[in-house]
């Protein structure tokens, strides 16, 4: 008996030692200094996100439910700036023409990335040099000198005008025409194809070469091979572009007010949206008025939007579980 309270008097102090400290202990201030770093690294742009994009967003909805012209105290007049909009005719005018912009430039431009794309999907000689010259328009194709250079070239009596007059069409140039002119911008975003045609390049290339040649031992034609085959394979990169390029278009500004020679003419045949929004702005001082107008830009481009994301259910294919 002795001999086991003994033991126990032994072992009693063994079992109250402290306990070493466990890796999530260990590893709590080295993961808050790692947390501290990363936002520390983060700052510049959460500083930037909320000063130049936060703020002035809620600051341009609250301009929109008032009378403000940059120089006096904003002054609260609920929503006479959107019913002001549907009765202004230049508004309705805008509208229209971003919308015919919208529904012949996208298309257009993406057809001739597609087409492309297929050509430079194959191998050939030169074929990185073809890449880049096809993709270099996308990169100067907004700046304001291309948007001079293509004012000049559709100008009365300039290359466009004398190539039609050798055919044998004595049109005239584009720019005075309000007929033409806004062919000649819908021409301009055509002629900058090459950033979605390096997408569907990279969509391309993800589809597997068995499949074609399946088809080939069953007697597919090539119209028939790119019908059930390729566009299925890629219709996921389709989708991407067609979103992406149509919300670029209904923010069509800088060619349209290059070429145009900043009045949005003749005959209001440029007024693209964001001209008019531009315009009554800055040049008008309405700024209650334009933000109103930049709100309901946002409003229809998220309702495109809502729209081609419940349309993709009926010809995106997606692989299995990858939705």
């Amino acid at each position: 008996m002795g001999r086991a309270v003994t033991l126990v008097k032994d072992s009693a102090p063994a079992t109250r030692k402290a306990r070493p400290a466990g890796p999530a202990t260990a590893r709590r201030p080295g993961r808050r200094r790692e947390n501290l770093a990363g936002y520390l690294f983060m700052s510049p742009w959460i500083a930037g996100f909320l000063l130049l994009t936060a703020g002035p967003m809620v600051a341009s909805l609250y301009f929109a439910f008032t009378d403000y012209n940059l120089f006096n105290t904003p002054k609260w007049v609920g929503f006479d700036n959107f019913t002001r909009m549907f009765d202004d005719p230049r508004w309705q005018k805008s509208v229209e023409v971003t919308a015919k912009y919208v529904v012949i430039g996208t298309p257009l431009k993406l057809l001739l990335a597609l087409g492309v794309a297929l050509l430079l999907a194959q191998s050939r000689r030169g074929q990185s040099f073809y890449r880049a010259a096809f993709y270099a328009p996308s990169l100067i194709g907004a700046s304001v000198s291309v948007g001079f250079v293509w004012r000049s070239l559709f100008s009365d009596g300039a290359v466009v005008d004398r190539t039609q007059t050798f055919l044998g069409f004595h049109a005239g140039g584009w720019v005075g025409n309000a007929d033409r002119v806004l062919y000649c911008l819908v021409a301009l975003t055509v002629w900058q194809f090459g950033a979605p045609m390096v997408i569907f390049l990279a969509g391309l290339k993800q589809v597997p070469r068995e499949l074609y040649e399946a088809a080939e031992m069953d007697g597919a034609g090539p119209f028939r091979k790119f019908w059930n085959i390729t566009l299925p394979m890629i219709s996921p990169v389709l989708f991407f572009n067609v979103l992406l390029e149509t919300i670029h278009s209904f923010q069509i500004f800088g060619s349209a007010y290059v070429v145009s020679n900043t009045y949005c003419g003749p005959a209001d045949a440029t007024l693209v949206y964001t001209c008019y929004l531009y315009q009554q702005g800055f040049k008008n001082a309405q700024m209650g008025f334009a933000a109103a107008m930049a709100w309901m830009l946002l409003l229809a481009v998220a309702m495109v939007t809502a729209v081609l994301f419940w349309s993709q259910k009926k010809w995106v294919h997606y692989e299995e579980g990858a939705r």
